[in-house]
């Protein structure tokens, strides 16, 4: 079951809000000494998280279906960094990180119980109160499989986005009166809004004609650097051309005095990764969902230039964001 995005957090009776973890989607099964995690497009993820493996195969319960978030825990904190890096050929790295920065398993929906019965056509509340039970009962004397947390309240869930700002990706709405709708989108995610001043270090022309397609962001580091962080491509088709010409004024090399857009890859053209250096002279407000590995995570919206904001303004404390309260603390409350 997946969900569809929302502006807003759906009010009234009827609904369970859950926090949207920021990690991996996963379906966990176990039948007898098998299990199997698979991601919610149906791809594997089982051989690159084997300490999940283990904790599921240890516990009491010898069958059921689970769905959750596989999360990376690192420092209190959730790494989706950390996460991405499981993603690995070798077995041997695998292990290595595995030991190193262990996964959790947060689960948030039972499908199929102990003794094989399916779930997915009870209702939500139903399937959430077995689930507890189960949780109880198995899955919680394991050290690596949380129960998420769960209300009707909606501003406990709007604390929910102000408490944990830099560990969740928003929040899930579900109705308590509906079935598990699986390849629907029967629930609604609502995402941390957030904006940030970029100085603009750079720009790509779009295809076909010799007008701007993609402003090259930038933000200072604590050293005075600046940084490419990512794009924009949400220029108003009216307003290219007159963009076009104030960005040619002040194409100056370097543009980007640290990290700077990288070269070609298997994925891009040679035409897609020439760029030109600008003077870093021109500061856009951009809106963005995530920020993660030194980047923006996807591509990011343009809400307005700012010229009166000054480039050296534009340092990369703006996209820090420490959760007042530990991960594990939270879960408590669960």
């Amino acid at each position: 079951m997946e969900a569809k995005l929302a502006a807003e957090i759906p009010t009234g009776p009827g609904w369970q809000y859950e926090p949207k973890w920021d990690g991996f989607r996963c379906i966990a099964s176990r039948s007898g000494k098998e299990v199997d995690l698979q991601s919610k497009s149906g791809q594997p993820l089982t051989r690159y998280f084997p300490e999940i493996v283990e904790t599921l195969l240890s516990v009491g319960a010898k069958q059921f279906v689970v769905d959750g978030e596989l999360i990376v825990p690192v420092d209190g904190k959730l790494s989706f960094d950390d996460l991405l890096q499981r993603i690995h050929p070798a077995a041997s790295r695998v292990e290595t990180l595995s030991q190193k920065t262990p996964a959790r398993l947060v689960v948030f929906d039972f499908l199929r119980d102990d003794k094989g019965k399916s779930l997915v056509s009870e209702p939500l509340e139903q399937r959430r109160q077995t689930l507890e039970a189960f949780y109880s009962r198995f899955l919680g004397k394991s050290e690596r499989i949380d129960l998420s947390l769960a209300t009707d309240n909606i501003q406990t869930a709007k604390s929910w986005l102000k408490t944990m700002r830099g560990q969740l990706d928003g929040i899930v709405a579900k109705r308590l009166d509906e079935p598990y709708r699986s390849g629907e989108r029967a629930m609604v995610k609502v995402k941390n809004i957030r904006s940030a001043d970029c100085v603009v270090g750079g720009f790509r022309y779009g295809t076909g004609k010799r007008v701007v397609g993609s402003l090259l962001l930038g933000l200072y580091d604590d050293d005075g650097l600046l940084n490419h962080v990512g794009f924009t491509s949400s220029i108003a088709a009216a307003d290219r051309e007159a963009v076009t010409h104030k960005l040619e004024k002040l194409i100056h090399p370097p543009g980007f005095t640290g990290q700077a857009p990288g070269g070609p890859s298997r994925w891009s053209t040679e035409r897609s990764t020439e760029w030109q250096p600008l003077k870093p002279e021109l500061v856009v407000e951009v809106q963005y969902d995530h920020f993660t590995g030194a980047r923006f995570r996807h591509g990011t919206k343009l809400l307005r230039w700012r010229p009166d904001k000054k480039p050296r303004e534009c340092t990369v404390a703006q996209v820090r964001f420490e959760s007042k309260v530990p991960f594990t603390k939270l879960l408590a409350q669960a």
